[in-house]
């Protein structure tokens, strides 16, 4: 498994529209898998998608049960996936490793169901709702070339993150 280099805004390939996974084959979960690694390095991410690592193919990772209190079905690999149904909105602050200095807030459906295959290429259908589904409807975004920057709610609503820098303490005086 290896840690794969994220494409950061604005690389071109970011903004391009993935293809349909056709193969499901040890080439494919393999690859998942280094997907997978390359989510977990990051700090505080709960979903990759495959364009964010320059493979143009309709893949996304998300796993949001690293936060407490949030219903949701643990780690969960989409290929081809499609929203069926939707519900509600609600707007939220999001982040983006591929838009590592800014975060802003997005409108989000509350609820969504999300037709799918899994690594194996078996059909999935999975009813999702507010944190779980705002992390994948982001995720499919970038299935589509969009970005953090294509759905804030106004422009307004774009802020520069903090640098790590300054989240680390101040030393003490001698």
């Amino acid at each position: 498994m290896a840690v794969l280099d994220i494409l950061v805004y604005p690389d071109p390939r970011l903004k391009q529209i993935s293809k349909p996974v056709e193969h499901f084959d040890e080439a494919l979960r393999s690859f998942i898998r280094d997907l997978e690694e390359t989510m977990r390095a990051g700090p505080g991410s709960v979903g990759l998608a495959a364009p964010q690592v320059g493979r143009l193919e309709r893949i996304v990772i998300v796993d949001v049960s690293c936060k407490p209190k949030i219903k949701h079905h643990g780690r969960r690999v989409l290929i081809n996936p499609e929203i069926s149904w939707r519900k509600g909105s609600a707007v939220g602050r999001e982040g983006c490793r591929s838009v590592p200095d800014y975060t802003g807030n997005v409108a989000r459906s509350k609820f969504i169901t999300v037709r799918a295959q899994d690594e194996f290429g078996r059909a999935l259908e999975l009813q999702m709702e507010r944190y779980e589904a705002r992390a994948v409807q982001h995720e499919m975004d970038h299935l589509d070339g969009l970005l953090l920057f294509d759905r804030l709610v106004s422009r307004r609503d774009l802020f520069r993150r903090q640098s790590q820098e300054a989240l680390l303490p101040k030393p003490k005086p001698l």
